[in-house]
């Protein structure tokens, strides 16, 4: 039985700060398992990743091992991975694809809906047992997908995923709609690394637009403007500063949505232009005629972050997904996106300019993961027990919907992550 109530767990959060414990505690930790990732919707993956009947691709869903499956009628599923027979985790390969899947324990298969396919020496086990749904991969509760995003919930409780995403799914739109066929692929593998920190740091970090030109300032000063190198010749580069020095970056708006979601204003000020990107823009023109196409290629937003897993990163035109693994350990993983029907070298651009800003070892994300494991250390430390989020409190600008717009890298979009947070560890357990 945990020490801690709902009364104190939400007492570590109040409007412009919180606790330090929450980054450090294991204790918190494991209630965070059970009550922010064991009830709430969590990304599974891109129905991409599964195009063909028997294809299968492992994950991680609040640390259980699950699996996004393509059944042989085209249906997509969601299984834990696990046997119904002794429990052993049936599936060890990220990916691949299998008519049946089978335990290497004691052989007992399953279908890519996870219906128990085949028992070796069946006859020796009551027939009864071998029937009932729990014999095979169980299925999740919940699993819902919007555009190709895939969502699962280990609450079969949870609310609809429309529901969920709630005004933020704008920012899946966004990225979709820049396909000349409203499609996209996850076609180039994934930027795959840990840091020691907690998951929270890099969900803060998304949606903090204060940080570059301290942080990044090897990158981002004149001498170094990685974000330049973006396809066209107009429009693709981020003027981070001003020629008076002041950091434009640290202007930039963010938005606080509800149920933790939070986006970041794009840092390019101009529609790309020139080179293949006019060959890509004629496409688009074709399919939604010029004023839709120039509605879909304005530079609204960074990126969107929907609470508590997932990135979808609109300048990077790319997918990050984060995963605890402990308190003090967090997995990251990046993916490029391939826009179905753009020019191929728009595609390859777009894995060029991932490599370039968040592969483990870019320009871009090498700085953020230094700055995740020195907050995990200093927060180990004494001083103070209270950790600031207070940047722009009481001056956001009201846009409705539950939606808040804070100017000049305000930290609205972390407050709205530990609000969310808060009511998550707080609520009354009605299980």
């Amino acid at each position: 039985m945990t020490r801690y109530t709902n009364e104190y767990l939400r007492g570590l959060v109040r409007e412009d700060r919180v606790h330090r414990s929450i980054y450090t505690d294991p204790e918190i930790f494991e209630l965070e398992m059970e009550k922010i990732f064991g009830r709430v919707w969590l990304y599974v993956g891109h129905d991409s990743q599964i195009p063909n009947p028997g294809d299968f691709h492992c994950t991680w869903l609040a640390r259980q091992p699950v699996v996004m499956t393509r059944h042989l009628d085209g249906t997509v599923h969601v299984l834990f991975n696990r046997c119904g027979h002794r429990g052993a985790r049936v599936l060890n390969q990220e990916c691949g694809n299998a008519r049946v899947f089978t335990c290497m324990y004691h052989g007992w298969s399953f279908r890519p809906n996870g219906e128990l396919s085949g028992v070796p020496m069946r006859r020796d086990f009551p027939e009864t047992v071998l029937v009932e749904p729990r014999s095979g991969m169980a299925r999740l509760p919940r699993v819902e997908s919007y555009r190709g995003f895939v969502f699962a919930s280990l609450d079969p409780a949870v609310p609809p995923l429309l529901e969920y995403l709630g005004e933020a799914r704008c920012g899946i739109d966004e990225l979709v709609d820049r396909s000349p066929q409203g499609e996209i692929e996850f076609w180039a593998g994934c930027h795959r690394y840990e840091y020691n920190g907690n998951w929270k740091l890099q969900f803060e970090n998304m949606a903090d637009m204060y940080h570059p030109p301290a942080c990044h300032a090897s990158t981002v000063g004149p001498d170094g403007r990685q974000f330049s190198r973006r396809p066209g010749n107009r429009g693709a580069s981020a003027p981070f500063f001003a020629d008076n020095g002041e950091a434009i970056v640290a202007q930039t708006g963010v938005r606080g949505f509800a149920n933790g979601h939070s986006s970041e204003a794009s840092l390019f000020r101009e529609e790309q232009a020139g080179g293949i990107w006019d060959d890509y823009r004629a496409l688009m023109v074709r399919r939604y005629g010029e004023e839709r196409t120039a509605d879909i290629l304005k530079n609204r937003r960074h990126s969107m972050t929907l609470f508590p897993s997932v990135d979808v990163l609109i300048a990077q035109t790319s997918v990050r997904v984060i995963r605890p693994i402990g308190v003090d350990r967090t997995e990251v993983r990046v993916y490029p996106v391939r826009l179905k029907g753009a020019p191929p070298e728009i595609s390859i651009d777009i894995v060029r300019f991932v490599n370039l800003t968040h592969a483990a070892a870019s320009f871009i994300q090498s700085d953020d993961l230094e700055a995740f494991e020195r907050c995990q250390q200093g927060l180990a430390s004494g001083g103070t027990d209270w950790v600031l989020v207070a940047r722009g409190f009481g001056q956001e600008l009201d846009e409705g919907n539950g939606v808040l717009f804070g100017d000049r890298s305000s930290e609205v979009g972390q407050r709205f992550q530990h609000y969310a947070w808060r009511d998550l560890m707080s609520a009354a357990d009605v299980r």
